[in-house]
């Protein structure tokens, strides 16, 4: 049987459970698997404890979106606008607004 890299990235957080490169990868992987509830569990506990630059902002306001959870997802890109200013990322603060712009038109 072959191990998932869900599993791999699971078992590495054994070991060591704040390692917020294997948070953002096990997000990652349940992106792409569409497990999109393991994935906001994931992101949240990833922003927790890590001082991200946007991205992981914009997965989480998206997975919100899908969820139906708008309020939060507004809130979270608002989050990711700050974070890539913060980090000098203009382009991706300006996604996320033209996002919230859209929304609220």
């Amino acid at each position: 049987m072959t191990t998932s890299r869900i599993d791999i990235f699971k078992q590495m957080l054994v070991s060591d459970p704040v390692d917020s490169s294997i948070l953002f990868g096990l997000a990652k992987e349940y992106e792409k698997a569409g497990q999109t509830q393991e994935m906001i569990e994931t992101l949240e506990r990833y922003l927790a404890i890590s001082d991200d630059e946007g991205n992981a902002h914009g997965m989480l306001a998206r997975a919100y979106e899908t969820t139906g959870q708008s309020d939060k997802a507004q809130e979270t890109y608002q989050r990711g606008i700050e974070a890539a200013t913060k980090h000098g990322h203009p382009s991706m603060a300006q996604e996320y607004r033209t996002i919230l712009e859209t929304e609220s038109s």
